[in-house]
């Protein structure tokens, strides 16, 4: 499985791919800090209708994710990954977009 990861994104080491994972993992627990922050901010609790914490959950979760991956794996010495990897996702999403306003 490591060197399935190692071959698809273009990773020379294993100490490279070991921080990579572990920007990966520091990020996703960083995001959800910031989320529980930001709901404690606006006054959202367990108690709001779930309606209205899902939409604010993606919409705080997304960007926060994006600019933490940038900031840890800055921070971890890989920036040049994580910039080419928001550029490539965001680019995947913005051509699943684009194909699906074509088709409508």
């Amino acid at each position: 499985m490591m060197k399935r990861f190692k071959e698809k994104w273009n990773i020379e080491s294993n100490w490279q791919l070991a921080l990579i994972l572990i920007v990966f993992s520091v990020t996703g627990s960083a995001a959800l800090v910031v989320r529980k922050l930001v709901f404690g901010w606006i006054g959202v609790t367990p108690e709001t209708e779930w309606w209205i914490r899902v939409p604010l959950y993606i919409a705080i979760l997304f960007p926060a994710y994006q600019i933490l991956l940038l900031i840890v794996g800055t921070t971890f010495g890989q920036f040049r990954f994580f910039y080419a990897f928001q550029k490539k996702s965001m680019g995947f999403m913005c051509r699943k977009r684009k194909n699906s306003d074509i088709e409508a």
